[in-house]
């Protein structure tokens, strides 16, 4: 739940759609998104396991390459906090079929997609796990994440949301920062057996 809350690029960019274009473009931009984050979760699903469970060292590299981007985000939700400048949002153009397309290459070519799932199955799933468990993930953060990003397209869609979030902006980064800060901390250190 985390990781989809948190600010990223599918997340600004469903934002920024929404406030630019309207709800009906933040919809379609979801469903790209959820395109990508499908097709990122099932792959990770079948094949990171098996990896992980042949070469502990992957596991170790991809376990501190996501200690060190939530460090980094972090980092970048702290300085977004501490910035005066006024947020600039961007909205991405194009036709229905266009934005879904869009949204499923940017979420695709995440790096916060790529290390998330990566670290969901190989440390938040037993070695062991079932087709039936696999599948039971899958389908629950895709739903998770289909309710945040439509979420945000509705939120973000009404005028006085969005006013909302400016004013209150920082406050909202200086409580990412503190979370992502903890968490990259606790997946450093963490001991496993």
């Amino acid at each position: 739940m985390a990781a989809s809350l948190s600010p990223g690029p599918a997340s600004l960019a469903v934002a920024g759609t929404s406030m630019a274009r309207g709800r009906r473009a933040g919809l379609f931009l979801t469903a790209g998104i959820m395109i990508g984050s499908l097709a990122w979760s099932i792959a990770a699903a079948l094949g990171l396991g098996a990896v992980m469970l042949a070469n502990a060292w992957v596991f170790e590299v991809i376990r501190y390459a996501g200690a060190a981007y939530l460090l980094y985000l972090a980092y970048r939700s702290a300085r977004s906090a501490l910035s005066t400048t006024d947020v600039k949002t961007k909205a991405i153009e194009g036709k229905p079929a266009a934005l879904v397309v869009r949204g499923a290459a940017l979420h695709l070519t995440n790096p916060k997609s790529i290390l998330f799932f990566g670290a969901l199955y190989s440390m938040g799933m037993p070695s062991d796990a079932s087709p039936m468990q696999l599948a039971t993930v899958v389908g629950a953060v895709g739903l998770q994440a289909t309710i945040v990003y439509s979420g945000y397209a509705m939120l973000f869609s009404a005028p006085s949301m969005t006013r909302l979030y400016l004013k209150l902006r920082r406050w909202f980064e200086g409580a990412f920062a503190v979370g992502f800060g903890l968490a990259g901390l606790k997946v450093a250190t963490a001991r496993l057996q």
